[in-house]
């Protein structure tokens, strides 16, 4: 088969991601994981990802950015590989985006 006739007749992962996101269960459920992924190795880049990717599905970036009352071109850099959002910016991030943040003691004989 060629390329062509092949990328015609599948789906793109990232369209099957997001369209599963617009699932607000769904959507807790990866931003958890990815949360829980940076508490473990201390890398932002993919939580940041998860929620950049979780923004996609509910309208964009841009519609994110008039919740928020963030500049567009700042929100994509705070979500990008290198953002690094103060405490205010992700707690607002996450509020527009329908979840809150929690904090939950760590089980006995797994805290560092």
């Amino acid at each position: 088969m060629k390329k062509h006739k092949l990328l015609k007749n599948t789906v793109s992962y990232e369209d099957n991601l997001i369209d599963s996101l617009k699932d607000p269960e769904e959507a807790a459920i990866y931003l958890q994981v990815a949360f829980d992924e940076y508490q473990e190795d201390g890398h932002m880049e993919a939580f940041l990802l998860a929620l950049s990717n979780v923004a996609k599905a509910q309208g964009g970036i841009a519609k994110l950015a008039e919740k928020t009352n963030l500049n567009r071109q700042n929100l994509y850099r705070i979500l990008s590989k290198t953002g690094n959002p103060t405490l205010d910016t992700l707690g607002a991030i996450i509020k527009q985006l329908g979840f809150v943040l929690t904090i939950r003691p760590i089980a006995v004989g797994n805290h560092r």
